[in-house]
């Protein structure tokens, strides 16, 4: 999945990361995996006013969209907020006074869905903690979006804020069950079980999908495991995750000729990968015969997309198609414009999370939801998204 483009988004939700105090504060029980990346896009919504307000509202639909479950099914998120509200916050930290001070709180104290629109709120004690900037996490949401699993998530959020220092330090083996939430099974309380379902799957998904590097060392007392910590650097491959070099396609000619007509480097290999290195040679040979064309990078993008060049130059398209296309493009600005600014900027987001190409993305942020490269791409996401949307034009 492509990273949130933060220059489409607006207030809060313009940022990568979310303030997280994990250091001193524990979540009791088990969040599920919907039920964490959740609480992250509700405490960054709420972030600005956490101290300020006494609850906080987001349209449920950017809600779904924000923790990337892009779904109607209002029972599942009904059912992972009823759990946020039924989960236990703990906090064990020094006051503004330096005195020690102990404390819990529901970790939401209510929320409620009513027209489309998610309310909820934090107990004022929970609140201040959450805003407490002295010890935090930065959890990136558009990392948090990649995880699969609950539990690697967790590892991810109680780990990275670690990353300066290099190690967790030494966690006692009961404090690590319930940083992954299963402190309460007998099954877990033997390490085997715990390495075996928990650790080892938790590490290599974090490794994985993550921009940090985890490694695992435990500490003994006799023969038994009496505490863990984990090894913690940056992941150098973040930024080439999720690219397939293919068999060598960066030594072919195709791919030379792509890069010299201005093509990215992702952009030409997912051409090749896609069409074949015949088929888009054939396309740059006829843009290369149409002689003295300012953007060919963009013209060889149509020739690719609608197919033409194999016979000559693209024929007029009929009046009758441009009428419906104009009429396809008024009801998207139309659906547009009925959703409020922030989930104006969650559904662009979402849209721009799904274009891979660098030229594509480029387009569509130089002409929004009017972008010709990506008009049929943009109808088809609008039918996903609205179903019957279009019907009747």
């Amino acid at each position: 999945m492509d990273p949130i483009p933060k220059d489409n988004l607006t207030g809060a939700l313009r940022r990568d990361s979310v303030k997280k105090n994990v250091a001193a504060i524990h979540v009791s029980g088990k969040l599920s995996l919907l039920q964490r990346k959740l609480s992250n896009v509700l405490l960054l919504n709420a972030y600005d006013t956490l101290v300020t307000q006494g609850s906080h509202r987001i349209d449920a639909r950017t809600l779904c969209l924000m923790i990337g479950y892009n779904s109607n099914d209002t029972e599942t998120l009904k059912t992972a907020l009823r759990g946020l509200a039924e989960t236990v916050a703990e906090w064990d930290m020094l006051d503004d006074k330096g005195r020690q001070e102990w404390g819990v709180s529901a970790l939401l104290s209510f929320a409620k869905l009513s027209d489309g629109i998610c309310e909820y709120a934090y107990s004022p004690a929970l609140a201040e903690k959450l805003h407490d900037p002295k010890v935090f996490a930065l959890i990136n949401l558009n990392i948090q979006r990649q995880f699969t699993g609950g539990h690697a998530l967790a590892l991810y959020e109680n780990c990275f804020r670690f990353v300066n220092t290099g190690s967790t330090g030494w966690w006692d083996l009961d404090v690590f069950r319930r940083l992954m939430g299963v402190d309460g099974s007998d099954y877990y309380k033997s390490y085997k079980q715990l390495n075996a379902k928990i650790i080892k799957p938790a590490v290599a998904e974090v490794n994985k999908v993550s921009d940090i590097l985890v490694e695992p060392e435990v500490r003994k007392m006799g023969r038994a495991v009496s505490g863990i910590r984990f090894k913690i650097k940056r992941n150098p491959q973040l930024a080439m995750m999720n690219i397939d070099d293919g068999a060598g396609v960066r030594g072919g000619l195709v791919y030379g000729r792509l890069r010299d007509l201005g093509v990215s480097d992702r952009l030409a290999r997912q051409w090749i990968s896609q069409h074949g290195e015949d088929h888009v040679a054939q396309k740059i040979d006829f843009v290369d015969a149409q002689g003295g064309v300012k953007s060919p990078a963009r013209y060889l993008s149509a020739a690719l997309r609608d197919d033409f060049g194999s016979d000559g130059p693209p024929e007029a398209p009929p009046r009758a198609e441009v009428s419906a296309r104009a009429a396809r493009l008024k009801r998207v600005q139309e659906l547009v414009a009925g959703r409020s600014p922030t989930q104006r900027d969650a559904v662009k987001r979402l849209f721009l999370n799904q274009l891979g190409a660098s030229g594509l993305r480029n387009d569509f942020e130089s002409h929004g939801w009017m972008s010709a490269l990506n008009a049929e791409a943009i109808f088809a996401f609008w039918e996903e998204l609205e179903p019957g949307a279009f019907d009747g034009l």
